[in-house]
């Protein structure tokens, strides 16, 4: 599945940058040159999106060699030589701005996860992702989830049933019961039932009609330590709304299971890496 998104997201953004062809390096640079790249970072980070970095050279030239000298999920500091890239001149160029873009990108969702998996170190709870995801990218970034010490959420809509705020406003009274046993009803016995409420009344509803997992959405500190004490382990419990590196923590130290944080995709800033080229025109 990763592979697959992997060809597809490369292939897009190849086709948005290069168009018609790189006019600039095909009109300067000798066919015959060859070039060496070296992926060196600038700032530290953990580092995530090799698969797709290789896979830019690939798509763009077959005979380019990119080889990682660190593997994902490894940290890394200012002057790190991250990977080392070889082959024609005019490929190399060509495929360098997508190749860079997507190993910033997928490092900063990676740095960004690992920086909040410690602020919790030593608490119960668990740092997830959600669906808050740059379109096409969701793989990556989730693999980049992953690579920085953080856990996912479902993927997509058909692989988890969460029952949110809109879903119980179209249901209507009694929303969190019924919907419960309608989602009981027609989803297999391998998929959990989770339901987002937003006060202690409706976490006993949940509670009552059998939820696996409870979503305690925008409640304050105070209030998710009575939701822990309520339920005693017979859910999990997951922390969301508007979590922030500041106050994650203080959730954690709550006691629930997982805090999702959506920042953690639509947020993180790029990691700083910069390729360094030498090219051997032949003269």
């Amino acid at each position: 599945m990763l592979e697959y998104g992997i060809d597809a997201i490369v292939d897009l953004a190849l086709s948005e940058d290069i168009g018609t062809g790189d006019i600039t390096t095909n009109s300067t640079v000798p066919a015959y040159a060859t070039a060496s790249g070296t992926f060196r970072a600038k700032s530290p980070g953990v580092l995530s999106g090799l698969e797709a970095t290789a896979a830019v050279f690939q798509r763009v030239d077959s005979s380019v060699r990119f080889q990682s000298q660190l593997g994902n999920g490894d940290a890394f500091e200012p002057g790190d030589v991250l990977a080392i890239v070889h082959g024609p001149a005019r490929s190399v160029l060509t495929a360098e701005r997508v190749a860079l873009n997507f190993l910033q990108r997928l490092s900063g969702v990676a740095t960004a996860t690992a920086r909040y998996v410690e602020a919790v170190r030593g608490t119960n709870a668990r740092i997830i992702d959600t669906r808050k995801t740059t379109p096409g990218m969701r793989l990556l970034e989730k693999a980049a989830i992953r690579h920085g010490g953080g856990h996912n959420h479902r993927v997509g809509l058909s692989d988890g049933i969460l029952i949110k705020d809109n879903h119980l406003a179209a249901i209507g009274s009694d929303s969190i019961r019924r919907s419960i046993e309608a989602a009981r009803e027609a989803a297999p016995h391998t998929l959990k039932v989770e339901v987002e409420v937003t006060s202690l009344d409706q976490l006993d509803e949940a509670m009552a009609a059998g939820a696996d997992v409870i979503m305690l959405d925008n409640m304050a500190p105070e209030t998710m330590t009575k939701a822990v004490q309520r339920v005693n382990g017979r859910a999990l419990l997951e922390a969301s709304g508007g979590i922030t590196f500041e106050s994650v923590r203080e959730v954690a130290d709550t006691g629930v299971d997982l805090i999702s944080v959506g920042a953690l995709t639509h947020s993180a800033p790029a990691v700083d890496i910069s390729l360094q080229f030498e090219i051997n025109r032949g003269d």
